[in-house]
């Protein structure tokens, strides 16, 4: 398992709350690195504005790799959102998953996330699921066809009305059918809607879904500041044979540079890293 820590991109202009680290690229980078993980999770709602060739060889000096290209700014800062009432924006929405399946295997990412990216089923009268397995269905197979995975998130009932647990995304993702698709979990997320910290995690596992991991507490702080149980967690992945990143997506408290250290000083100690 590698760590890696969840950064937004220049032209991200306000600052999304689960982003970390201070500082330009090149130098969020280099803490990165400097301060043990191995790669980098890159937050972006414009990939075209960026130059992936410049950024793969600045991830590759500091001896990163990049993680997964995350999708977690859309909503936040555009409103931009694959499920939508204004059909502009939907079609932008889905216009921009291919920026991002594209930006992600030029910087030779194996993943893309998406998380509240998707919308919400209420948005388009309640047929969400069926909607966005037409949506994924084909973004997963322009994926596939670029060495991307895309990892759709499971998230808490109070940030989404759709695909909230691990079963239930992992019963969507079957039915959607298309390999390149499959599941991200989210300690936080698992936190609220689970009845259990590790099983959520074997589920995936036995499906060979489990495509991407978040990193958070159950008050969102750095892992090893609130009630959720990482060693179990951990050794459910490790039992089950995930070699994938386990990634800090988690609130900047006290400050973005200060989580950033302390879940890695506490998920190395973890890993035995």
């Amino acid at each position: 398992m590698k760590l890696s820590l969840t950064i937004q991109t220049p032209e991200v202009r306000p600052i999304v709350p689960v982003a970390l680290l201070t500082g330009s690229l090149q130098e969020k980078i280099e803490k990165t690195a400097r301060w043990g993980a191995a790669g980098v999770e890159l937050l972006t709602t414009d990939p075209q504005q960026l130059d992936p060739v410049e950024i793969l060889a600045l991830i590759h000096q500091n001896g990163l790799q990049a993680a997964a290209v995350a999708s977690g700014g859309m909503l936040f800062a555009l409103g931009v959102t694959l499920l939508n009432a204004d059909v502009s924006i939907a079609a932008q929405a889905r216009q921009r998953l291919v920026d991002l399946i594209n930006f992600a295997a030029a910087l030779e990412a194996p993943v893309v996330t998406i998380g509240s990216f998707r919308g919400r089923s209420a948005w388009v009268g309640g047929q969400g699921k069926a909607l966005l397995g037409d949506i994924l269905a084909e973004a997963a197979a322009y994926a596939r066809q670029k060495s991307v995975l895309l990892a759709l998130e499971a998230i808490n009932r109070f940030e989404a009305d759709i695909l909230a647990t691990a079963a239930e995304t992992l019963a969507f993702i079957d039915q959607v059918g298309q390999p390149a698709l499959g599941l991200l979990l989210d300690t936080f997320h698992v936190n609220i809607e689970e009845a259990s910290w590790s099983e959520p995690f074997r589920l995936a596992m036995q499906a060979g879904k489990l495509y991407h991991v978040h990193l958070g507490d159950n008050n969102r702080l750095p892992p090893g500041h609130g009630l959720i149980d990482f060693p179990a967690i951990v050794a459910t992945l490790r039992e089950s044979g995930y070699t994938g990143f386990l990634s800090a997506e988690l609130l900047g408290k006290p400050d973005a540079d200060t989580a950033a250290r302390q879940t890695l000083e506490y998920m190395r100690k973890l890993l035995g890293q």
